[in-house]
């Protein structure tokens, strides 16, 4: 057995008097200096710094102390949920421009799940949910580097670079006998998170894609310029695959469909973390009635505005259950410009109902149909909280909500238009090409006009618009007078 000198390095003396400088500034009792609990801490940092030297003096490779400390951090961090990351100085910048307008990639959101890197969705307009990709896909190789155990992040600084540069994505979908592969030109994600159009002449639709810096700014503008144009009977919220965004941001959307009443609320470990959120802005003039459509990608931010309006009986929500993510992430920033990203507090709905792994449950289920009979097996599967390694569990004990209301099953037709196909791709995942375009008459439509073509083959926004048809006449019939053509 060989006998090694000890010798411990600036470096590791640097980190043990930090952290026990930390620990005894925040561990003392007062009165008996050092408790029990303080003193356990104390001998699990000596025995952090005793295996940091042994690696540093005789692992087979030289590594910087800054490095392994890095990683025994991120370690730290991916042991408590899938949602809590330590972030490098890059990262958080990168984060921090996300959530305020843009950045460079090819527009999809990735988790880890079995152990795999899925996606949870592809951002809308983006060079991913051009090509096809989907909820559920899982990434086997970025370029030629297997995926396999590789970190989120890892795969993140993988897939981003530089504007007009090329990233190939091999993945398994479920269904999908063998891989398949992608060619992604990497573009400025803009992130535009709000678009409107007007369905059946009085009837609104506004899709939110995500919840950003300028969502609440966005979405206002949608619906003055909708009710302009003609006023509204009725609006469709679509918060499908909608990944989440900005707390602050959902509870101002809520906002501004509710009069009054809670609209989200918090618990944590810590006082400041238990916060009650209602409704105080002055609600539009026009109380449409409204549907909000949700799937299993709709998570966090989606879920709190579903939840409040759910809750609230201000609108029905129609589609598949959500994703369940009822956690509340905090960004704590580091001196060294690196940051945490860490969870800190639970959210409930204005009921009080915990939504982590159960989700939020419609009021009417609607699965979303197949594209086309032949096209079933590759229609996108969601993954789930409850799916996530390491997932908190509900309070409650309970992972599924009541059955919904309503239960409804896809309409059997000719071909569906997949929102999520836009443009059309073809079974390789590549753009159809503008010559297949042009033998489908679709040459000189914009994509404004896809768009709505699209929305008119949908199974479950037919339903939204439906219901607010009935919603209408019930109204006018109620008020005693001649119920309207909408």
């Amino acid at each position: 057995m060989r006998v090694f000198k000890k010798k411990p390095t600036t470096g590791i003396l640097a980190v043990f008097f930090i952290l026990a400088a930390t620990l005894f500034s925040h561990g003392s009792s007062g009165e008996t200096g050092v408790n029990t609990d303080t003193d356990d801490v104390y001998k699990n940092i000596e025995l952090f710094t005793k295996v940091l030297r042994q690696v540093e003096e005789n692992y087979v490779e030289p590594k910087g102390t800054k490095k392994l400390i890095e990683g025994a951090i991120k370690g730290m961090m991916e042991s408590l949920d899938p949602h809590s990351t330590y972030m490098t100085k890059e990262e958080h910048d990168d984060l921090r421009v996300e959530t305020q307008g843009s950045f460079t990639g090819v527009g999809m959101q990735i988790t880890l799940k079995d152990d795999l890197l899925t996606v949870i969705s592809a951002i809308e307009d983006t060079p991913a949910y051009k090509a096809g990709i989907k909820s559920g896909d899982r990434i086997l190789k970025i370029d030629e580097k297997t995926a396999i155990d590789m970190t989120s992040t890892e795969a993140v600084k993988l897939i981003r670079g530089p504007k007009g540069s090329t990233v190939k994505i091999t993945i398994s979908r479920k269904g999908v006998n063998k891989p398949l592969v992608f060619n992604l030109t990497r573009d400025v994600i803009p992130l535009q998170s709000v678009r409107s159009y007007r369905l059946n002449h009085e009837i609104g639709y506004v899709r939110i894609t995500n919840f950003q810096g300028n969502t609440t700014e966005e979405l206002l503008a949608a619906l003055e310029k909708l009710e302009k144009e003609r006023p509204l009977k009725g609006l469709i919220l679509d918060l499908r695959d909608n990944p989440g965004g900005l707390l602050i941001q959902a509870i101002e959307v809520s906002d501004i469909f509710l009069e009054s009443g809670a609209i989200v609320s918090t618990k944590g470990r810590i006082r400041e973390q238990d916060i009650i959120e209602s409704a105080t802005r002055s609600p539009l003039d026009r109380k449409w009635p409204m549907v909000v459509v949700v799937s299993g990608g709709s998570a966090s931010a989606s879920e709190i505005v579903a939840g409040a309006l759910q809750d609230n009986k201000r609108a029905l929500i129609l589609g598949t259950k959500t994703f369940g993510k009822g956690s509340v992430q905090t960004i704590l920033p580091l001196s060294d410009g690196s940051g945490l990203r860490l969870t800190t507090a639970r959210y409930y709905t204005p009921s009080g109902r915990s939504i982590q792994v159960s989700g939020i449950n419609p009021d009417i289920e609607l699965e979303y149909a197949p594209i086309e009979e032949k096209d079933e097996e590759e229609v996108s599967f969601f993954i789930r909280e409850a799916d996530l390694d390491n997932h908190m569990i509900n309070e409650d004990g309970d992972t599924e909500n009541p059955a919904p209301a309503i239960k409804e099953k896809p309409a059997s037709e000719g071909r569906k238009q997949n929102l999520e196909k836009l443009p059309e791709t073809n079974k390789a995942g590549q753009q159809q090409s503008e010559a297949e375009k042009i033998e489908r008459g679709e040459e000189e439509k914009n994509e404004d006009t896809l768009y709505l073509e699209r929305l008119e083959k949908d199974n479950q926004i037919k339903m939204a618009v439906q219901v607010l048809k009935s919603w209408g006449v019930i109204q006018q019939i109620e008020s005693g007078g001649t119920p309207d053509n909408i």
